[in-house]
């Protein structure tokens, strides 16, 4: 999996619960496993959970006070 950059998440409205992982530079058990704490914000979406990158961003403090 290529590694994913902040303009990289910018461009996209959703991303995995791995691919939120990867950013925190966390495994894919450890990612789900926080996803399933609440600690990394999750949308459902039908049976799928994703990622909303807006809420990823915050947790990061990587807003740059756009929209």
């Amino acid at each position: 999996m290529t590694a994913l950059t902040l303009t990289d998440l910018r461009d996209r409205a959703t991303i995995t619960i791995p691919e939120a992982g990867q950013v925190l530079g966390l495994g894919q058990s450890a990612a789900y496993s926080a996803a399933t704490r609440g600690e990394i914000p999750t949308l459902a979406l039908g049976r799928r959970k994703v990622v909303p990158v807006p809420a990823l961003l915050r947790l990061l403090g990587a807003t740059d006070g756009e929209g």
